[in-house]
C-alpha cells in the first residue's frame, strides 16, 4: 500500500442503488449493480491516480508504483471484456476475474547472466562434492555405470542388435580394399557382414551405426585380423568387396576386425544380455598407440 491509497475520496458522489435498480429482475439487477460498482471504481481510481501522478512529480520513485497499478488495472479490464465477449453475463465475468485475482501467479524474478553462471558453477561443485563423498562411502553400492542410461537413449534398435552380435558372437571380421600401386590409396573401408549377421532392418545404415557406437566408446576398429582366416573368406566373397576389388587393375585386401571396448563389454553385460555372468568370447582392448578410426564409407 502506498501513501496515497488511504486518502479519503472527498468530493466523490456516493453511488447507491436506487428504487429503479431494486425493481429490476434478479439477473438484470445484478448486471446493473455490477455496472454501478464498476463506474464508482473508475471514478475512485481516477482520483487516486491523479493524486499519485501529482505526488510522483515530487517523489519520482512513486512512478514505479503507478506503472504497476496501471498495468494491473488494464489486465482486469481486458479480462472482463474477454469474458463478456465470450457470452458471459456481467456478474459471471466479474466473479471469474475475482477468482483469478484471489490466486495470483508467482513469477520467478529474472536473473542476470552472471547470476545464472554463478549458480551453475555452484551446482556443479555441489555435485562434485557429493560424488567424492560417495566414493569415500564403503557401504555405497555403485551398481551400473551412470552413463549407461544416457547411452541407451542414444542408440537405435539396430545398434542394439549389433552390440548383441558382438558380445555373443565375438569380434567381427572387416576388410579394407586398397590399390596395389606403389602409392597405395584406399578404395573401400571397413567392409563387413554385420548387417546380415545381426539381422538389421536397415543394412545400408551400418556405417552410420558403427560411427555412433564408436562415438559412444562401445566399439573400436582394430588393425589386427582375427586368428581364424576362414572368418574372412565369406566377407571377401560379398558383392561390395568384389566390386571394390574390380574397381581398378591392381588391388589388394587388408584384413581388420571390429571389437567391443572394455566399456562396451560392461555395457552389453549390464543392459543387453539375459545372463550378465555368462561366458562370452573375448575382445582385445585398444592399445594406446593404436590409431583405430571409424569407417569412412
Amino acid at each position: 500500500m502506498s501513501e496515497y491509497d488511504d486518502v479519503p475520496e472527498e468530493g466523490l458522489p456516493a453511488v447507491r442503488r436506487g428504487a429503479a435498480v431494486e425493481a429490476l429482475p434478479g439477473i438484470a439487477r445484478l448486471a446493473a449493480t455490477s455496472w454501478l460498482r464498476t463506474a464508482q471504481w473508475g471514478m475512485v481510481a481516477g482520483v487516486r491516480t491523479g493524486r499519485r501522478v501529482a505526488g510522483a512529480v515530487a517523489k519520482p520513485h512513486l512512478a514505479v508504483d503507478i506503472a504497476a497499478g496501471v498495468a494491473a488495472a488494464s489486465g482486469v479490464v481486458a479480462d472482463l471484456a474477454k469474458g463478456i465477449g465470450s457470452g458471459m453475463t456481467v456478474g459471471e465475468a466479474v466473479a471469474q476475474v475475482g477468482q483469478a485475482l484471489s490466486h495470483p501467479v508467482h513469477r520467478e524474478v529474472p536473473r542476470s547472466r552472471e547470476e545464472k553462471a554463478l549458480a551453475a558453477r555452484r551446482s556443479l561443485r555441489e555435485q562434485g562434492e557429493a560424488l567424492l563423498a560417495r566414493s569415500r562411502d564403503v557401504w555405497d553400492d555403485d551398481g551400473a555405470h551412470p552413463a549407461y542410461a544416457r547411452i541407451l537413449g542414444e542408440l537405435a534398435p539396430d545398434e542394439a542388435r549389433i552390440l548383441v552380435l558382438l558380445v555373443e558372437g565375438g569380434p567381427q571380421p572387416s576388410v579394407d580394399v586398397r590399390s596395389g600401386m606403389v602409392s597405395s590409396s584406399l578404395i573401400a573401408a571397413q567392409l563387413n557382414m554385420i548387417g546380415a549377421r545381426a539381422g538389421l532392418k536397415h543394412v545400408d545404415q551400418v556405417p552410420a551405426y558403427l560411427n555412433n557406437l564408436f562415438r559412444l566408446g562401445l566399439i573400436w576398429f582394430s588393425r589386427e585380423q582375427l586368428k581364424d582366416p576362414l572368418e574372412y573368406q565369406v566377407v571377401e566373397a560379398q558383392p561390395d568387396v568384389l566390386a571394390a576389388l574390380h574397381a581398378t587393375r591392381a588391388t589388394r585386401v587388408v584384413r581388420r576386425s571390429i571389437q567391443l571396448t572394455p566399456f562396451g563389454v560392461g555395457f552389453c553385460r549390464a543392459c543387453l544380455v539375459d545372463d550378465p555372468d555368462a561366458d562370452f568370447p573375448e575382445h582385445s582392448a585398444p592399445l594406446a598407440a593404436d590409431t583405430s578410426e571409424p569407417p569412412k564409407g
